[in-house]
This record gives structure tokens, C-alpha cells and sequence, in this order.
């Protein structure tokens, strides 16, 4: 172990160090770009001698089926998802259906550029641990080809010297299968399309028509039956039609197999808002005034083009519904909620730009219309940009807050404030020496210079802090909490 000193602050980095493993690969869709070579290769495949058909697929199976879970079922799937393409009433052999599927099947390395932002939160399964033992889940941001980042996880323990073991990763990585028929509440959804801007004649006559709730095949349903009869033009009925359904589409369940380890389990991007990527995942536990946890992520969705704050919730790390927050608020990266309702409001930091941390409040976790500046950049290693390192801490002298600062040559380095417990608007105090920068041997990487993390946890008195070196890797370090409280008074 070594000891950087920043004042009376002792930070440890104490390991272990997490890679990229290229090894762990997920079975995803493969889509020709032109329909005509789709149509084509479902032509060839179909023109095979059957006799051949076995042979050809067992040697798919051969050469992929360790490497995954039920490849035949995920084949089969796939072959469903492109029969529309057969000719006639065609109707292939078992056998053939499996090697079809393989034709529009390939696999992606999710990790295979890097595995960084880390963040961390207690297992909601502490049973079967010793005195002074912590089982927690840690989220990372895995980044693979195209540079398009998803969530991954794994689990471990602090015991009660604050060492960390992490439970080794199996091999197989699967995404999570799309809940059907997950049901939309009206009302909330109208509340959205308002914030969006995405209302007018259609949309009102569309949202009557459904109920209270509706799933998203009743308002395909809905759209097709009003578009035939709608007195919108037909430019102004395809627009709210789309807004509709993209709205619908960027709002869904995920669910995995319950049986399957945490660190099997990846959520790829999805949706078309997240498309090209789901990044930087701040985990929080939340605990209702009835007493009830939720887990809240937010994270960056990102579609190419443009970045938005969005929302991820779950009980269980096994059942994920993804949301979209709304309002004049919702604005770049960065939003981190608080663990707890605050006067009975959901608190949240946030930044809209490089210059300042903001704090929102809000009746609605799904709706932010106002934030008010907190922090602005004050020493020399933050004044590039600053923003918040995950979720506030609670701790009887108030909010802790871990926060990144950019400096010259654009380093990376982290830092610390602390807001009072019950005005969180009022800040009590912040260092003024980075809290942990880039060693020699953590500076090379993706992204030179830069230490960084979407979450810590509190474990008795010592702050757990997992980071991510040069966006390439993820270690642990430890601090103190008393050292760390006194350097900031």
C-alpha cells in the first residue's frame, strides 16, 4: 500500500485493481446495412442442401457455444426477428432456423476499451456475513467498439478492517430481456410529452383514448387508428406520432434472470435517446420517509449527437425501469441525487455547464424546472471544470460530497465539500488540496491525467472510494472520514 498526504488527509490506495476483460463477450443482433444483403444471405442460407445444414451449424456451436449462454435459444430468437424475410410459406428445419439466426448474430466485447467510473452501493443481500462485513454491487461504465459505453457489474465485501474482496466475474455476460408489456401511467406520460414541447390536437385525442394506463402495443394501436382518422395533416400527425413513440421507447423495463450471478448481468444501450451509449451511472440507495430502498441511478444518455441526464431505478439489481427526466433543469451530465428526501422534496446536484455544482429541488423525481449555483471553481487544480463525484454522503456533520476538478494539462483530480444536513444550499466546507490525483502508474491510459468516480460508501468511519484511472481501469482507495471531515473545517 502507499500513502499520499494532502494536508492531514491520508488517502490509501488499497486495491484491487479491475481490467477489461475482452474475453467476456454478449451475443447481439447483426443487421446488414442494406435489406437487399439481408434478403440475400436469408436466400443463400435457404438454398443449402439440408444435408448440409447440421454439419454447418455444429460447427458454429462448436467454435461459440462455450463462449455464451443457450446459443441455440438466442439463434432461434433471431431467426424469428428475420422470417418475414422467407419466401412463400416457406418453413425451415429446426436445424436451419438456428443457422439463419447465426447469420444475424455476432458477438461485442463490451469491455473491450476500457472498464472505469466506478460507483458503489450497499448489496440489498446482507445476509451471511460476518461481524463488521459490507457486501456491496459496484456499477462501471464498460466501453467496447463504436466507443459505446453500458453498464456493467460486480460484487464484493469490506470486511472489518476495510479490506475489499470482489467475487471473481464469470465468464458469460447477457443483457436483460425487455419486459412486455410494461404498463405507462396517462398522466405522467402527458406531463412528459408537455415538458417536451410534443403537444397539439393528435396527441390530446391519442391520450384520451388510452385510459389511465396503457402498454406500449395499445398505443400503436392508438397512433395507427388515429392517424387514419385524424384532421392533423399528415406531416404534423407523423411528428406527434413519433414523439409519442419515442417517448414510449425511451421509457421501459428490463428484466434479468434472477438465477443469473451480478456480474453476468450488462445493460447495453436500448433505447434510441441512449443509443450510443449509457455512461457514467452514479448509484444511489434511497430511502422513502416510509422506509422503503429504491435504488436510483442517473446516468448520461447519449445518441450521438446529443448528451441528456436520465433515470434508472431498481429494488433488486434484477428488475431495471428506465426513465426520462424532464423540465428546463435536465441539462448536460452530472446529476446525482441525494439519498433522502429533504423537507419533503427529492434533492439533487447537478451542472449545466464547466463552471459551476447547482442544486435542484423537486416535488417529482421524474421533473426539474429550477436549480440555484452552489460551487464555482476556487483553486488552481479546478479551474478548468468542476462537478460532483456521485451522491451526497450523509454523516452527523452534514453532507459529504466527493467532486472532480479540472487543472492545467486538463488533470483530473478529486476533491471534497460538505453541505449542512438541513439546508443543503449552505456549504460548511471544502478542501482546498486535491483529495487523490494521478499517480506514475495511473496516468497513462484512454484518457491521460484523470482520476475519477460516480460514487463511494461509508463503512463504519472510513470512506471506500472505487476510481477509475485514464478512463481505462478501476482500483480502490480509502480515506478516513474523521481526517477527512477535519481537513474541511
Amino acid at each position: 500500500m502507499t500513502t499520499t498526504p494532502f494536508l492531514s488527509v491520508h488517502v490509501e490506495r488499497i486495491g484491487p485493481t479491475l481490467t477489461p476483460d475482452r474475453s467476456r463477450v454478449l451475443m447481439r443482433p447483426f443487421n446488414p446495412a442494406a435489406e437487399s444483403s439481408t434478403r440475400r444471405i436469408v436466400a443463400q442460407v435457404m438454398a443449402l442442401p439440408e444435408a448440409d445444414v447440421p454439419r454447418l451449424l455444429g460447427e458454429v456451436l462448436g467454435e461459440f457455444g462455450s463462449r455464451h449462454d443457450a446459443v441455440e435459444r438466442f439463434f432461434r430468437k433471431r431467426f424469428q426477428q428475420v422470417r418475414h424475410l422467407l419466401a412463400g410459406d416457406q418453413e425451415p428445419s429446426a436445424a436451419r432456423q438456428a443457422l439463419l439466426g447465426a447469420y444475424f448474430t455476432n458477438e461485442y466485447s463490451p469491455e473491450s476499451a476500457a472498464l472505469f467510473n466506478p460507483s458503489i452501493v450497499p448489496h440489498p443481500d446482507q445476509s451471511g456475513l460476518r461481524a463488521g462485513e459490507l457486501r456491496f454491487i459496484m456499477s462501471l461504465r464498460a466501453t467496447g467498439e463504436g466507443h459505446i459505453s453500458s453498464i456493467t457489474f460486480r460484487e464484493g465485501i469490506i470486511d472489518a478492517q476495510h479490506r475489499v474482496t470482489l467475487v471473481p466475474p464469470v465468464a458469460f455476460a447477457t443483457e436483460p430481456a425487455r419486459v412486455p408489456n410494461a404498463i405507462y401511467e396517462t398522466a405522467l406520460f402527458a406531463r412528459k410529452l408537455a415538458e417536451a414541447g410534443v403537444q397539439n390536437r393528435f396527441c390530446r385525442s391519442v391520450l384520451e383514448q388510452l385510459g389511465d394506463t396503457f402498454t406500449i402495443e395499445r398505443l400503436q394501436e392508438t397512433l395507427t387508428s388515429e392517424r387514419a382518422c385524424s384532421e392533423e395533416t399528415p406531416a404534423v400527425a407523423d411528428r406527434a406520432a413519433r414523439g409519442l413513440q419515442l417517448l414510449a421507447e425511451s421509457n421501459y423495463e428490463v428484466r434479468f434472470d434472477p438465477a443469473q450471478p451480478v456480474s453476468q448481468r450488462v445493460i447495453f444501450p436500448s433505447s434510441p435517446s441512449q443509443s450510443n451509449g449509457i455512461e457514467d451511472a452514479r448509484f444511489v440507495r434511497f430511502q422513502g420517509d416510509d422506509g422503503k430502498i429504491v435504488y436510483y441511478a442517473t446516468y448520461s444518455a447519449y445518441d450521438g449527437k446529443i448528451v441528456l441526464p436520465q433515470l434508472l431505478e431498481t429494488e433488486d439489481f434484477v428488475h431495471f425501469k428506465f426513465n426520462t427526466l424532464n423540465g428546463p433543469a435536465v441539462q448536460n451530465k452530472g446529476m446525482a441525487l441525494f439519498p433522502r428526501l429533504i423537507d419533503g422534496r427529492y434533492a439533487m446536484l447537478s451542472r449545466q455547464d464547466d463552471d459551476n455544482i447547482l442544486l435542484m429541488f423537486s416535488d417529482n423525481i421524474h421533473f426539474w424546472h429550477k436549480a440555484e449555483k452552489l460551487l464555482t471553481p476556487a483553486q488552481p487544480w479546478e479551474f478548468i471544470k468542476i462537478g460532483n463525484c456521485g451522491s451526497p454522503i450523509e454523516t452527523e456533520a452534514g453532507w459529504l460530497v466527493l467532486s472532480h476538478g479540472v487543472g492545467a494539462m486538463r488533470k483530473y483530480c478529486l476533491g471534497a465539500f460538505l453541505l449542512d444536513r438541513e439546508d443543503p444550499s449552505r456549504v460548511l466546507g471544502r478542501l482546498r488540496q486535491p483529495l487523490l490525483s494521478a499517480n506514475a502508474a495511473e496516468r497513462e491510459g484512454y484518457v491521460p491525467n484523470v482520476v475519477y468516480t460516480c460514487g463511494s460508501l461509508l463503512h463504519g468511519r472510513q470512506l471506500l472510494i472505487p476510481y477509475a484511472m485514464s478512463d481505462s481501469a478501476t482500483s480502490f482507495a480509502s480515506v478516513a472520514l474523521d481526517e477527512l471531515l477535519a481537513a474541511m473545517e
